[in-house]
């Protein structure tokens, strides 16, 4: 039998320390009746105590160690020792197989059951160790991939294409069916999509293979199968819960529809294209889960926040965001929305598509087949009284003509524009065919963004720059001092896939059109409207933003040389 702890007793033990009070004690009990939560869980929800002075105190108590599982590096094969459903139905799992037994990572290392059940499984003597709950559960979502249960079900797959002459169609099954190994299948693909973080699924069949990649922190990750013959299938079955049409396989179709996954409520953006081999699938996944994130989270730094607050509480003008796809501007959008989404204020979105629902916000749904187009809904929106505009693209001259009168007629106007920076956009908009003058009246900011790979906590090291990073430092530090800089990088872990990587923060440039500006953009002179620009007070280009990153070892200077890349070389020879 696994050797007891001892027992203690938590909350009087926090109260003898002076950690909390009484009476806080006595509403943390409360609270636990009400939840069924653990006191300690219920305690650190209410941020009575730390998280980490509270496991450190119960390790000292029970004098077992404590384990901080983001510098821990665990080996997959032996964390799936434990079945799956019993290391989440007791939040544990194995750390160590020594000699003489197992050291466990435990939630709550004071579950004398949850031991004596896992002595018995393992059928080896086990000894405890406490770990922060939301780092252990974080693991477990990374060590039982999916990986084998959808190879398998691929094979499953494949074997039942094999035995049977069946249509496609009728393969896939109906929509409700969900014993088909189709659908087995997809619910596999779409959670460890979900648990791994990917932003994108794409299924692309090849000459002899499937490639299943997910995009992970702006990276694709892949899974080679070779069933390709479940390609066909897989495209079926999508299609049919998009609405799409199963019949037409020679040109690209556009769908969506929601699912449940662990919990999670997703949102599913699909697109098929027609390619040498077959169908290949995108599907851009969407997480309402955790709803819109305020302005305040969406990574601007303070200063650069206040800025853009100033700018979209005005009573009109046009505001831009602006970057590649996946750079993050529909969140800081969504987030500038949830901040002016107020009683007195009407606020229309034009939409394609509408990627989360808001309360008291009228959202329009572009659809092109039909002829609802962004420049004929942009013209009734006007005339439904808006205060506020939101434009999700501003695509061609007709649009960017709209948005722009509009702005000049008491609306204040949000958009996004595929561009590479700030100083680019505006004469960007000139280029589609926008009239200079409009653009000079109406334009009033410009916020760029990127998103860079933050270090992975668990495996970042030290790094010494080589000659193309010296040279960037040199220019991006623009005569700035440094003194002795520790820079960082990733050696690759199982936490981050082994890429050194694990999520993305934010990088912004701002960009306040002055007179000198709007003159400039008067009379199409891009050098004056670039000079301008890059000589105003509070303006910082990507580049420079990035590197302040590096400089605190939240991401690696690959990353800031890749963010460099991707602005214009004037950008960084500013510096110089």
């Amino acid at each position: 039998m696994a050797q007891a702890p001892k027992k203690i007793r938590l909350g009087d033990l926090l109260v003898s320390k002076q950690m909390i009070s009484e009476a806080q004690l006595q509403h943390a009990l409360q609270e636990q009746k009400l939840s069924g939560r653990k006191l300690g869980h219920t305690l650190v929800e209410l941020g009575f105590v730390d998280e980490t002075e509270l496991l450190t105190l119960l390790s000292d108590q029970l004098d077992i160690p404590f384990v901080n599982l983001k510098q821990f590096r665990f080996d997959p094969d032996l964390v799936q020792k434990l079945p799956e459903t019993t290391a989440r139905r007791y939040r544990v799992m194995i750390l160590r197989e020594d000699p003489d037994g197992f050291l466990l990572g435990m939630a709550d290392p004071t579950d004398i059951f949850c031991l004596d059940d896992i002595e018995r499984q393992l059928d080896k003597p086990v000894k405890a160790a406490v770990v922060r709950e939301s780092d252990l559960l974080d693991i477990l979502d990374i060590a039982y991939t999916r990986a084998s249960e959808i190879a398998s079900l691929a094979g499953e797959l494949e074997d039942e294409l094999q035995e049977s002459a069946l249509d496609l169609a009728e393969v896939a099954g109906d929509v409700g069916d969900s014993d088909a190994p189709v659908v087995k299948l997809l619910q596999k693909i779409f959670e460890e999509a979900v648990n791994a973080r990917a932003s994108d699924v794409h299924i692309e069949p090849d000459e002899t293979v499937l490639r299943i990649r997910n995009r992970i922190d702006g990276v694709l990750l892949e899974q080679v199968m070779n069933e390709k013959r479940i390609a066909s299938a897989l495209v079926v079955r999508l299609k049919l819960m998009s609405g799409l049409d199963i019949s037409e396989k020679r040109i690209p179709q556009d769908g969506r529809f929601n699912l449940k996954v662990s919990g999670r409520n997703i949102d599913i953006r699909l697109s098929t294209m027609p390619v040498q081999f077959g169908e290949s699938v995108v599907m851009r996944i969407l997480d309402h889960t955790d709803g819109v994130l305020p302005l305040d989270k969406v990574g601007m730094p303070q200063a650069m926040r206040e800025r853009f607050r100033r700018m979209i509480n005005r009573p009109h003008g046009l505001v831009l965001v602006t970057g590649p796809t996946g750079s993050g501007k529909t969140t800081t959008l969504y987030g500038a929305l949830s901040e002016l989404n107020r009683p007195e204020s009407k606020i229309i979105t034009v939409e394609d598509p509408v990627e989360y629902r808001l309360p008291r916000i009228s959202q329009v749904q572009v659809h092109e087949r039909i002829g609802l187009n962004f420049a004929s809904v942009l013209r009734a929106s006007l005339r439904q009284d808006p205060d506020i505009l939101l434009v999700g693209e501003i695509r061609d001259a007709e649009s960017a003509e709209i948005a722009l009168r509009a702005s000049m007629t008491g609306h204040m106007v949000l958009s996004t524009l595929h561009t590479n920076d700030a100083i680019t956009s505006a004469m960007r908009l000139i280029d589609i065919g926008a009239d200079g003058y409009l653009v000079a009246t109406a334009l009033k900011a410009i916020v760029a963004q990127r998103l860079v790979r933050r270090l992975c906590s668990s495996c970042v090291q030290p790094h010494t720059p080589d000659a193309n990073e010296q040279q960037m430092i040199k220019v991006l530090s623009a005569g700035r001092a440094l003194g002795e800089v520790a820079f960082k990088t990733g050696s690759g872990c199982p936490h981050c896939h082994n890429t050194g990587y694990r999520g993305r923060i934010g990088v912004f440039e701002m960009l306040e059109i002055n007179n000198d500006m709007a003159e400039a953009l008067r009379t199409n002179d891009i050098s004056a409207f670039s000079y301008a620009a890059s000589h105003t007070r509070h303006f910082r280009p990507l580049s420079f933003a990035a590197f302040d990153y590096a400089l605190e070892g939240l991401t690696s200077l690959e990353e800031v040389m890749r963010i460099s890349a991707q602005v214009e070389d004037e950008v960084i020879d500013q510096g110089a």
